[in-house]
């Protein structure tokens, strides 16, 4: 939602790095009713625009994952943060490993100044959160880089459609389908920062402690 300081150079990105792999692929942009150029410029660089009016973080990948068309789907931000030069490299890692799902460590490899001090403590309080209660081994329970088999979303149990969307699709994946966690280089953002970290860390920590109490319920 209007990134268009920032979306053009991400789909430049895309788009050379998937030619010179010769991996088959297509671009998806789900936009929430952007107010700018966003739509725009995202046709005018070869991407499908999918139109999705409802809010929420989940809800646009739920849309998106649903309108792609090949095995394997990728996800990135549409602010520059992501490494798209690491998307073959990724599959490779997926297909030569036998697995379903990876999911990328942002701390990894940080470019200086790509995350404030507050977002680093939120992420921290989340990822360990993350960690007790569903007992997995994550590093970033937030980061939005994943590289998995489409077919694998029919065993997972997706139900959010706000930003807790991010730390539920991992807790899935690594409960239930062959997944990893791999570190990338991770860079500043480009365009402004829609984050709301208080709101969206208080809706985080509630979605945790329900998802684990519902989980237990069904035992």
């Amino acid at each position: 939602m209007n990134e268009e300081k920032s979306i053009g150079s991400v789909l430049d990105e895309i788009h050379a790095t998937m030619r010179a792999s010769g991996l088959d692929y297509e671009i998806l942009v789900v936009d929430t009713d952007s107010k700018d150029r966003t739509r725009e410029i995202s046709r005018a660089k070869g991407a499908i625009v999918v139109e999705e009016s409802r809010r929420g973080y989940g809800r646009a990948y739920k849309t998106g994952f649903e309108r792609a068309g090949g095995d394997v789907i990728a996800t990135l931000d549409a602010d520059c943060t992501y490494p798209a030069e690491d998307i073959p490299r990724l599959c490779r890692m997926l297909f030569e490993g036998d697995l379903d799902f990876i999911t990328t460590n942002r701390f990894g490899d940080m470019e200086e100044g790509a995350m404030s001090k507050k977002h680093r403590f939120g992420n921290w309080v989340l990822t360990t959160t993350t960690n007790v209660l569903f007992g997995v081994r994550l590093n970033d329970s937030q980061s939005g880089m994943w590289v998995f088999r489409k077919e694998c979303l029919q065993k997972l149990n997706l139900s959010d459609d706000g930003m807790p969307f991010s730390e539920e699709i991992k807790v899935e994946a690594l409960r239930k389908v062959r997944s990893m966690e791999v570190p990338i280089r991770f860079r500043q953002r480009v365009g402004e920062v829609k984050l709301s970290s208080w709101k969206d860390g208080r809706r985080n920590i509630s979605f945790l402690l329900r998802k684990r109490l519902s989980i237990d319920r069904t035992r």
